[in-house]
């Protein structure tokens, strides 16, 4: 997989390219790198959100995410080759069902808000659908596998829960949004 760096300040992308991993270089404004780029941030965002109070469950749940992540940025990175496995989807639908299963069913639309563990959680969510766009938008040019659009879609499924969650980990719940047409629908 390509060599690891030992130099950060290359000088290499001063023209507008960046190296991938099978050693061609690209423009730092192909789509391949701006689906690199926000798998990037989405990693980096849990890492911010790993610094929050959280169970212990989900803080491991987290910190293997983020590998898997650093996995999808690598395929990513060389055109052609497979690093996330169809499994890393599997494993996000079985903590999906086992977090899910202990919430209260949604009667209502929610915002983003809450504890600031639950809303760096939807940070995570809308940066993991940005990512997916990325990933959709480069598939749309080059094959890619399957499985980073899957992986990306069920994350943002997962952080969407996961925000649940840490909202009543002290007893807190989620922030429903006040509709005035619903309002007034249940009053006539």
């Amino acid at each position: 997989m390509g060599n690891r760096l030992t130099q950060i300040a290359t000088r290499t992308g001063d023209n507008g390219t960046t190296g991938l991993g099978d050693n061609t270089r690209v423009s730092k404004s192909s789509l391949r790198v701006h689906a690199m780029g926000d798998v990037d941030e989405l990693n980096s965002t849990i890492g911010v959100l790993l610094c929050e109070e959280m169970p212990s469950g989900v803080r491991v749940l987290l910190v293997e995410i983020q590998h898997q992540l650093f996995n999808l940025g690598g395929e990513l990175s060389i055109p052609g080759y497979e690093l996330l496995k169809p499994e890393a989807v599997l494993a996000l639908d079985e903590a999906l069902a086992m977090h899910n299963e202990k919430l209260p069913r949604l009667q209502e639309f929610i915002l983003p808000a809450g504890t600031r563990a639950a809303s760096l959680a939807h940070v995570c969510r809308t940066v993991a659908r940005r990512a997916e766009r990325a990933v959709v938008a480069l598939e749309a040019e080059e094959t890619l596998k399957d499985t980073p659009r899957q992986y990306l879609n069920r994350l943002s499924d997962l952080m969407f829960v996961l925000a649940r969650v840490l909202n009543r980990m002290h007893g807190g719940d989620d922030v429903y949004w006040k509709s005035e047409r619903m309002a007034q629908d249940k009053g006539a």
